[in-house]
């Protein structure tokens, strides 16, 4: 859990200092699956009784949210790419 907890805000910094789009909604989108990981984690550690149920609706529900966010980020950037070829 730990190696994917750094692995989402490793992912959305190597991506943010790529400074193309595609590359870094590309590592965001890694970002994203680490989240994934993380809830999967979240389900075996409730299933096996090591946290309590609040405790594993919380995290869940904060992991959830930061998903929400990194997507709206990741449309932002699927935008700003579009406005740049535009330009071009």
């Amino acid at each position: 859990m730990t190696r994917a907890k750094r692995s989402i805000t490793n992912n959305i910094a190597e991506g943010y200092g790529r400074f193309h789009y595609q590359e870094n909604i590309q590592y965001c989108r890694q970002s994203r699956g680490s989240i994934c990981e993380i809830i999967d984690d979240l389900i075996e550690c409730s299933e096996e009784s090591y946290i309590d149920e609040n405790k594993y609706r919380s995290l869940k529900d904060e992991a959830y949210s930061l998903m929400k966010i990194l997507n709206s980020y990741i449309a932002y950037l699927h935008k700003a790419k579009k406005e740049f070829v535009k330009e071009k």
